[in-house]
């Protein structure tokens, strides 16, 4: 007698720094199109405990096991929040990935520095991406227009939560997905290759910069579908 898995349905999808959940757009509609139940979190970008609780406070709302996902600095929560019972796979896009007692600045050590990437932190300790290299930093294949509209509706990050350590990586525990954009110049690419290898992320490459969440929508929807379709 054989057995089918039965597909996941819901989908939480968790944006990083300097952004809202806006950039997944194209995302959700890839996948409510193909009978997802698809919810976005918006983090405050205050402290880690606070994004960690806007991820749990949708976690909860969830009627079924969910593949959470996340994008850049969203990896570092969803690390922390994927512990929830409701969570059964958990997807990296071009995110970080730290350790039980590890925290986001952490990742960085040993590897290249990211140029482009330009934060400028202002006397409240928040930081925005520098307004000249925003789009060879963050979107470099996004449209003059897009890379104009992500860079004008930022959302400062409280730079203390970078320093933050994670008490639990779910990761340890529930199987993951990595997309990694090739041409990413927030981070390292070994750096981002060592992360998902040492989580044993399913690992897709895409060329792609590091708002792969939004110009490449087709090809992480499609990995979150293979997590739906594999995981628990």
């Amino acid at each position: 007698m054989s057995t089918t898995r039965q597909e996941i349905k819901n989908v939480v999808l968790v944006h990083g720094a300097f952004a809202d959940g806006s950039g997944w757009r194209g995302v959700y509609e890839n996948l409510t199109a193909r009978g997802y139940r698809v919810t976005i979190v918006q983090n405050p970008l205050t402290s880690l405990e606070d994004d960690v609780a806007a991820t749990t406070r949708v976690l909860d709302l969830q009627d079924g096991p969910t593949i959470l996902v996340a994008h850049s600095w969203g990896g570092t929560v969803i690390t922390e929040a994927g512990v929830h019972p409701t969570v059964a796979g958990l997807v990296y896009v071009s995110a970080l990935a730290p350790d039980a007692g590890e925290n986001t600045t952490m990742q960085y050590q040993g590897f290249a520095p990211t140029p482009d990437f330009v934060i400028d932190v202002g006397t409240d300790g928040y930081g925005f991406l520098n307004h000249d290299t925003f789009k060879a930093g963050f979107a470099a294949d996004a449209s003059d227009a897009d890379a104009a509209f992500l860079r004008d509706t930022q959302v400062p990050i409280n730079m203390s939560a970078f320093g933050t350590p994670v008490k639990h990586a779910a990761w340890r525990d529930k199987p993951s997905w990595a997309v990694i954009a090739t041409d990413d110049k927030a981070f390292d690419q070994a750096m981002l290759q060592h992360m998902a290898k040492r989580i044993g992320a399913e690992i897709t490459n895409v060329p792609a910069s590091h708002a792969v969440f939004m110009t490449q929508p087709a090809v992480v929807a499609d990995v979150i579908v293979t997590a739906a379709q594999h995981a628990g």
